[in-house]
């Protein structure tokens, strides 16, 4: 757990209890145009192993969550590897830092548990600062048809794709939701 000064208030980032369900379910239905994201939520807590789940938390109530489950790599189906998807944050409480640190928290969380890249299709201006790169440079393509500027990879572990290519493939998840 980490408590994170956050304007004038202190914002809580931590694992993601059943308690929270709800207002994940919530959170994530209010930052996303249809509850697509939310269905996905629940359905890899069910089906997905070792998935990293974060909310933000704000005087007491969940403002922002962030999920991580494992991806694999056609070519290479022993690399950890970690999917980034979804992240919200309520839209009251964006441009505000929340989802930075949400990335930031849950970027580390994988790291400690052995992940050696993540993978995320997101907006291209936003998850570079983190230090995702396109991962069309890896020679590392999405099994899903999303435009190349918004397919993006970080290794958290420099030189952890040397020598790999492949497509990325999702939790079966992402394919009902």
């Amino acid at each position: 757990m980490a408590l994170v000064p956050h304007l004038d208030s202190d914002m809580l980032i931590r694992p993601e209890q059943p308690t929270d369900w709800a207002a994940v379910h919530a959170v994530n239905e209010s930052a996303f145009e249809t509850p697509a994201e939310a269905g996905l939520v629940d359905a890899l807590r069910q089906e997905a192993q070792t998935v990293v789940s974060l909310v933000a938390e704000q005087d007491g109530s969940v403002v922002g969550h962030i999920m991580f489950s494992p991806v694999s790599l056609s070519a290479h189906p022993g690399l950890k590897i970690m999917g980034l998807a979804p992240m919200a944050v309520i839209p009251g409480h964006q441009r505000n830092g929340i989802g930075s640190a949400l990335v930031r928290a849950g970027l580390e969380r994988c790291k400690e548990l052995g992940y050696g890249a993540v993978a995320v299709v997101g907006h291209p201006n936003y998850y570079p600062r983190f230090g995702f790169l396109p991962a069309k440079g890896f020679g590392i393509g999405c099994e899903y048809d999303v435009p190349e500027e918004t397919f993006m990879i970080l290794e958290l572990h420099p030189g952890f794709l040397h020598g790999a290519s492949g497509i990325i493939q999702y939790n079966e998840a992402f394919r009902n939701a």
